[in-house]
């Protein structure tokens, strides 16, 4: 992809800090992040958006703790899929569960400003991630950004038609400056549906 070809330095990201955390993406919008206690074998489960087999992808089977919704369509809400005693947490807000720290910041899901998509911070062990949902705005907000800040890890869509496209990730990006970018919520073989 094109906007990821600009030469980017990962500085002062310990790995050290990330040793204990696994980031998988399950494919469109859906991840799952497992991380265990630096001292303790005690492991946390955090999904973010799984998506319906109806979008034509094979969802990841897993157990959750914390369960991120970023809006209610059918290809980021399948929370049936999800097993355990998860905390459900479906829009904006601060929320603090088993010593992880999430904010949801209210955001838009396309430019016409008619349906609201919530953006996830999550802060876990020094590490602090952040997955855009199906953002639509072109830009962030003033606001957006302060409250964002400083991020390690962004998860963002760039796959237009009901997102933001590539070129306007990259205006994104160029406004929070993460260490590490993670594209998603774009066109695969088998996604029944059609983005860039």
């Amino acid at each position: 992809m094109k906007f990821l070809s600009k030469k980017r330095v990962v500085k002062n990201l310990r790995f050290d800090k990330i040793k204990n955390m696994e980031i998988r993406w399950c494919g469109h919008s859906y991840f799952f992040i497992k991380t265990k206690q630096k001292n303790s074998q005690e492991e946390k489960r955090i999904v973010i958006d799984p998506f319906s087999e109806e979008i034509g992808l094979k969802p990841c089977p897993t157990e959750a703790d914390i369960l991120l919704i970023t809006h209610p369509h059918y290809d980021h809400n399948n929370t049936k899929i999800v097993q355990g005693k998860y905390f459900l947490i479906d829009g904006p807000g601060e929320y603090e569960i088993k010593e992880t720290y999430i904010k949801g910041i209210f955001s838009y899901h396309n430019a016409k400003k008619d349906i609201i998509n919530t953006i996830y911070l999550i802060e876990e062990q020094g590490i602090k991630i952040c997955h855009l949902g199906d953002f639509g705005q072109e830009e962030l907000t003033p606001k957006q950004i302060e409250e964002i800040g400083q991020i390690d890890v962004l998860m963002i869509p760039v796959g237009g038609v009901y997102t933001i496209d590539a070129k306007n990730a990259l205006k994104i990006i160029n406004q929070i400056e993460p260490k590490i970018v993670i594209p998603m919520h774009y066109a695969l073989p088998t996604l029944k549906i059609k983005l860039e």
